[in-house]
């Protein structure tokens, strides 16, 4: 009870010693009774972390706010005003600014001035629309100021590439309480768009920029069609800096087109990244990868992969061709030798394969891809009551069709939206054995802060899988599904959860569902926190039964490193069998998911 007492006295002290530290305005305000108008002045004041010291301080910090206040005033509308800054009596002296708002001055008349030569009638009618401001409407300065922006905005997208506002005129009549803009538009010339003028001195290859275009030769200029160009680009993230834009007046053809001048400055050609990770399950492993940018001249990437771990060695490499065909398609070449050495298996092969994915919108994205594995696997399997091994030498053919979006806001860290991905892997194995099957997996994940700072995050995720046309032990073991492990049901060791022989080889299964809970508390501007819950269940039927499920728990740390947090977790199985572990530690870069 004591210990109850002092933490309510320390948190009692913590407040009152916040309280006092308090910023606060530079000075009161008196006389505005809008209530949404009063907060916008008083957002806008100065703060100040100590009282005035003097009156002539507390006068000059009534002066300032008596500024920012007219400024707010000016802003809403509220050109009438009166503002009188004060000092009020009492030790110390404190600034007040007493303010008489006066009436709301209302929109009136707004027009457009052609500067030079007018846009078609279509156009500068187009351009009177995208102003938005209506008679009557609160004469806001900012409104004024947006209004302006779309107009050009609007003339620009007709095809006018060359309009600029010139100084506007705003007369506020204090008569009728009224503000009447006139804009005044320079459309400049209707803008033909001819072929990509690449100016750089770079490695990529111009004609393979020119193919990015979204538009034709004699195309009418949109602004969005250059900025498309420009996204395109930026995809390929073999590039430090990208510039986009129109040529002048004086580079147009004999045909009065204008070419689109892109400025490319290549990123290094190569780079070497090293990663690392552990946990007390699946041991540590290091990867090393060395980056090639634009080998062929056309944003090309080429990866090689070093994976040195407990569970798999590897040597990978990986070709990557951007806008391959058309544009947001890019092709993907792989081949790789690699040893996987398991609980339930060992393998040792080599791989080749190749996968096209279209991005169809900004987060979505479908795969299609085949691959040919060759392999020997050595694995266990229940003969006439026993535990025998087995090894297969296999062909394994594989087509992959797979469909993502991922509407979260962060790759490493996400704090809202969510995700989904759903993949189909029609297999069929050669060799030893002989079986084809589809293996069907989906997972989707969901982020939903609380705060205004998302300081607090509540993660889940649900992944399903099922294996159709083969059972166990037919199925061979490396193709199965499995459970346990960091990236899946933690406080387990790799593939401990599922079915297992009479040796306590896991068997792995046909079917799989997992989830997982996550409550993400942000501590400090680096440190975070983090409890969850994790479950999973492997089956040798269409789906799990309900004795095969298990659950793990724990909590965890993460630091910040800007680009996504280092994690650190502990978990521990709820439902312990022989040889489960008491805990698992991870250590990892990213979110668990």
């Amino acid at each position: 009870m004591l210990g109850r007492y002092s933490l309510a006295l320390t948190a009692v002290t913590w407040l009152l010693a916040t309280s006092a530290f308090a910023d606060e305005p530079m000075a009161q305000i008196q006389g505005v009774e809008d209530k949404s108008l009063r907060e916008a002045i008083q957002r806008a004041l100065t703060q100040s972390k100590h009282p005035a010291q003097s009156r002539a301080e507390a006068r000059r910090r009534a002066r300032q706010a008596g500024e920012d206040a007219i400024a707010v005033l000016r802003a809403e509308g509220y050109y009438g005003y009166t503002v009188e800054p004060d000092v009020l009596d009492g030790d110390p002296p404190r600034g007040v600014v007493r303010i008489t708002p006066g009436p709301l001055f209302v929109i009136a008349d707004p027009r457009i001035d052609w500067a030079g030569k007018a846009p078609d009638e279509g156009s500068a009618q187009r351009a009177v629309l995208a102003m938005h401001l209506g008679d009557g409407e609160p004469g806001r300065s900012a409104d004024v100021v947006g209004a302006e922006g779309r107009v050009v905005a609007q003339i620009q997208k007709l095809g006018y590439a060359d309009a600029v506002a010139q100084p506007r005129e705003v007369i506020v009549d204090h008569a009728d309480h009224t503000v009447r803009p006139a804009f005044k538009i320079d459309a400049g010339p209707l803008v033909h768009l001819d072929g990509i003028d690449v100016v750089t001195k770079g490695r990529t290859n111009p004609a393979w920029v020119s193919h990015l275009a979204t538009w034709r030769a004699g195309d009418i200029y949109d602004p969005e069609d250059v900025a498309e160009l420009e996204r395109r680009l930026r995809d390929t993230g073999v590039y430090d800096s990208i510039a986009v834009s129109v040529a002048g007046e004086d580079k147009a053809t004999a045909d009065g087109f204008r070419p689109v001048v892109v400025t490319l400055a290549d990123r290094k050609s190569r780079t070497v990244e090293l990663g690392a990770g552990y946990s007390t399950s699946e041991g540590a492993g290091v990867d090393a990868r060395w980056i090639r940018y634009n080998r062929l001249r056309r944003a090309d990437t080429t990866t090689y992969i070093a994976r040195l771990a407990k569970l798999e060695q590897r040597l990978e490499a990986d070709l990557s061709l951007p806008h391959w065909r058309r544009p947001q398609q890019t092709l993907k070449l792989t081949s790789a030798v690699f040893r996987t050495d398991t609980s339930a298996y060992n393998e040792t092969g080599a791989t080749i394969g190749v996968d096209v994915t279209k991005r169809q919108q900004i987060t979505s994205y479908r795969t299609f891809g085949v691959s040919l594995d060759l392999s020997q696997t050595k694995e266990k399997v229940n003969a006439a009551g026993t535990v025998a091994g087995r090894s297969l030498n296999l062909a394994t053919f594989a087509g992959l069709a797979a469909y993502a979006l991922d509407f979260s806001d962060s790759i490493l860290d996400p704090k809202r939206g969510w995700r989904l991905e759903a993949r189909a892997e029609p297999i069929y194995v050669v060799g030893d054995t002989n079986l084809p099957f589809l293996k069907l997996t989906t997972q989707g994940t969901a982020y939903i802060p609380f705060g205004s700072q998302a300081s607090t995050v509540l993660a889940s995720r649900v992944k399903l899988g099922a294996i159709l046309g083969g059972g166990i032990p037919d199925v061979p073991a490396a193709r199965r599904f499995y459970a346990g492990g960091g990236g899946s049901v933690r406080g387990y060791a790799y593939q401990a959860i599922g079915p297992r022989l009479a040796d306590n080889t896991p068997q792995g299964g046909i079917s799989l569902v997992e989830t997982s809970v996550e409550l993400r508390q942000k501590v400090t501007q680096r440190w975070s926190g983090v409890v969850f819950v994790d479950a999973g269940a492997i089956g040798t039927h269409t789906t799990p039964q309900r004795e095969d499920f298990k659950a793990g728990a724990g909590f965890g740390v993460r630091y910040d490193l800007g680009f996504g947090p280092i994690r650190a977790d502990i978990a521990a199985p709820l439902g312990r069998r022989k040889g489960d572990p008491t805990f698992q530690i991870y250590l990892s870069i990213g979110q668990s998911f």
